[in-house]
């Protein structure tokens, strides 16, 4: 083994904890760092007019909606759209079954991530029987055209699967359970799929073996460790697209107003304010 490769992985064990896991604070650091990236990439799309479409795939509980919201913590929800559809109404259902997620796409200078998407139809409607054999052929032979068309109407189409063990999504079900500001999180659906485990395993596998094609491929994303599928999963997508920084008008501060002549601010007791909660918090501590 050369040097090189010697020191290349003395840095890599030394921005590790000793459980293999990114120590919080690079972690913080990192996750900032590729924020403040995509406000990049956000400003570059205002600037080109471009349109970018992700979706985010996987098992329930494998990370996708901690990833996005991390992805828009610091964006304009004018710019950076998230579509997380809920289920179709009886006049859906009788649509093309594209035709609600065409509504959702981006216009020119939009970014908008999908929290699952059209491919609901390959995973969950398959398992559950929410759709039929033949619908489901239809969509695993649609897809890959409707991905293209878009694609060659000039969308940035990027396709990111979470992938999570069967354990660990275990885990985090137990976790959601006694978790008050997560409990909404689990429904019955979820649970179906733990014992559903290898139903979706197939199906996966068949949406991928359809759809996994060279110009809408599927990025699989390894998300057993939160943090460090965050990371890779932000870092990848930014690394697909050719954004650049932007030139910005400089801004300057102007010197404060001189106060209008006469003007005096109105009694307090002419408004109503909110209780002073903090305070009551400070006085119970002391």
């Amino acid at each position: 083994m050369g040097k090189g490769s010697k020191a290349s992985k003395a840095r890599k064990s030394a921005g590790r904890s000793a459980s293999g896991r990114i120590p919080n604070d690079v972690y913080e650091a990192e996750i900032f760092r590729l924020q403040t990236e995509f406000v990049k990439l956000q400003e570059w799309v205002k600037h080109t007019g471009a349109r970018i479409v992700v979706v985010f795939e996987g098992r329930d509980a494998a990370g996708k909606g901690g990833t996005i919201k991390r992805i828009t913590e610091y964006l304009s929800p004018r710019v950076a759209r998230i579509a997380a559809l809920p289920a179709p109404t009886g006049r859906e259902r009788g649509q093309w079954y594209f035709q609600r997620y065409v509504e959702h796409l981006p216009t020119r200078g939009e970014i908008v991530l999908f929290d699952r998407s059209w491919y609901n139809r390959a995973g969950v409607e398959t398992v559950m029987g929410f759709c039929t054999p033949e619908e489901r052929a239809l969509f695993l032979h649609q897809a890959p055209m409707f991905e293209q068309m878009l694609i060659d109407d000039g969308v940035l189409l990027r396709k990111y699967w979470f992938s999570v063990s069967e354990e660990e999504q275990l885990r985090r079900f137990r976790k959601r359970l006694h978790d008050p500001v997560r409990q909404w999180k689990l429904s019955t659906m979820d649970l179906e799929s733990v014992y559903r485990w290898e139903d979706y395993s197939r199906a996966k596998d068949e949406m991928m073996a359809h759809t996994d094609t060279v110009v809408s491929p599927w990025y699989v994303v390894e998300s057993d460790v939160k943090k460090h599928a965050r990371l890779n999963m932000m870092s990848h997508l930014l690394s697909t697209i050719p954004y650049h920084d932007v030139a910005r008008p400089t801004v300057h501060l102007p010197k404060r107003p001189v106060e209008a002549a006469g003007y005096q601010r109105p009694p307090r007791d002419h408004s109503t304010y909110v209780d002073d909660h903090v305070a009551t918090l400070l006085g119970d501590r002391e």
